[in-house]
């Protein structure tokens, strides 16, 4: 006779404090085995790189600590979740799964599907939590603000698993890690660090900050990737923050970061019901919006090289430390849709395998946002030059990340195709030579690209959808699996 055992499956939610499905399963009367797939399928997906996998890695190692004094560990297999769970049944009878609902890409979900069926057929029970006040199955989205404020505060989970409640299969190994000096750590251990610092001296600054380059690195709390896989939830953050609010930290610093926690849910939550948008743009629309590929120009965008010294630092920079604020984010597509007018699936991927933060529900619904390919959105087409005068007015930020202009003085540096051969002889400088000549006049592409953009969104058919994506948020694809 087979044990009974039950599994609880870590996707992007590798924590122990506030995991709700991980403490209804040691609630059971039944052994516990902590499972994490390491599965081929998204080690070889496009989206994803090594600077992920290591977070991943480094997160798991940092539970096994805890772990560790209550004898177990979470096992990880380099096999598909499904191949995992036949191999163990052939020895144990497995009762029931638990986890949260991912909101991921569509090959994520596709998976669960066909894993849905298994169980169905196996007669295997998979219980399914919601994950940061994310909500499948909704048919719109016209009580959802309720349902997330109900989310955020209820109480924070406490992990309450003992010795007990658990069952190994196989002896703990620690996972071999790259270490860095210049991207963030994975764990929840650094994720509090990184929240209690913010909250007792970082955010100080946070709204005056947010929007520069170099600034925002340290008054920005660089929560993202703590939060995007799972290290921290949404409603710890939530709460730690709010309740500094009410020990007397600075109200107006706070809320903003507790708003973006909002926003951040928002944007997940549009995802998981428009998660089309992986493929097309969100607004029909711009679906026949003609925009020629050209490899050069992508390929000086993805290297940093386009000539705009704003454009270029924010790429160079995200590409070795998997961070960047916002308005750089939204810059760095404004740039490749609008000045180059490049089709935003030409750069989408790009990007995220870049982000360590990679979120799909904020990636996609954001890059089309900023594309301008929503609809419902002001066309936002960022000026380099300008946003570079603006939030990085002393050219710390491009010094630091195109050591070319690093000996230009300040008032040059930001469009360094018009300096003087005096000034070029004077700082030994050649324009086109030592960085690149701008591959476009962005005074030129703005007039082209708002022109367009301007047009298709004033059509009568594209002011419907926008007002049908405004109004209804239909659920387009994802369904409760029980429907």
């Amino acid at each position: 006779m087979k044990e009974p055992i039950n599994i609880f499956w870590f996707k992007r939610d590798l924590r122990l404090l506030d995991n709700e499905p991980l403490n209804n399963a040691v609630s059971q009367k039944e052994k516990l085995l902590l499972i994490y797939c390491f599965e081929p399928s998204l080690k070889k997906n496009k989206h994803y790189t090594s600077k992920h996998w290591n977070f991943i890695k480094e997160s798991i190692n940092d539970l096994n600590i805890y772990l560790k004094n209550i004898d177990t560990h979470i096992h990880t297999y380099n096999k598909e979740f499904t191949d995992v769970l036949k191999e163990i049944q052939d020895k144990f009878l497995v009762k029931k799964i638990f986890s949260h609902n991912e909101t991921g890409l569509n090959i994520t979900f596709e998976r669960d599907i066909l894993l849905k069926e298994y169980c169905k057929e196996n007669s295997i029970q998979w219980e399914e939590e919601i994950n940061n006040g994310v909500f499948r199955g909704l048919k719109n989205r016209k009580n959802w603000i309720k349902k997330w404020r109900d989310h955020m505060n209820s109480p924070v989970v406490l992990f309450k698993g003992e010795k007990n409640d658990f069952i190994n299969i196989k002896k703990n190994q620690n996972l071999k890690v790259k270490n860095s000096k210049i991207l963030q750590k994975g764990g929840s251990s650094s994720g509090i660090k990184y929240l209690d610092s913010f909250l007792d001296t970082r955010h100080t600054k946070y709204q005056n900050n947010i929007s520069k380059p170099e600034a925002s690195r340290t008054s920005c709390s660089r929560l993202s990737p703590y939060m995007s896989w799972g290290n921290i939830s949404t409603r710890y953050a939530w709460q730690r923050a709010k309740e500094q609010i009410q020990n007397g930290k600075s109200k107006f610093q706070l809320n903003g970061f507790t708003s973006r926690l909002r926003w951040q849910a928002h944007f997940i939550q549009k995802f998981e019901m428009e998660c089309q948008m992986e493929f097309r743009s969100v607004n029909k629309g711009y679906q026949n919006l003609v925009k020629p590929i050209n490899k050069k120009f992508i390929s000086a965008w993805q290297k940093g090289k386009t000539g705009y010294p704003l454009v270029d630092a924010s790429m160079r920079c995200v590409v070795e430390t998997g961070y960047l604020n916002f308005r750089m984010r939204a810059l760095l597509v404004s740039f490749l849709t609008h000045h180059l007018w490049q089709p935003w699936q030409s750069g989408v991927i790009h990007l995220a395998r870049n982000f360590l933060d990679f979120e799909p529900g904020i990636h996609y619904s954001q890059f089309q946002m900023q594309a301008g390919e929503t609809g419902i959105n002001m066309i936002r087409i960022y000026n380099p030059t300008k946003n570079a005068k603006e939030h990085d007015k002393d050219g710390i930020f491009i010094k630091k990340w195109i050591p070319e202009l690093k000996k230009i003085p300040t008032p040059l540096l930001f469009e360094p195709w018009k300096m003087s051969l005096i000034d070029q002889e004077t700082y030994d400088y050649k324009i086109g030579k030592d960085y690149p000549n701008p591959i476009v006049d962005i005074s030129e592409t703005y007039k082209y690209a708002a022109s367009k953009l301007w047009r298709i969104k004033s059509n009568p058919k594209v002011k419907e959808e926008s007002s049908r994506i405004l109004q209804k948020h239909t659920n387009t694809n994802r369904k409760a699996f029980d429907d």
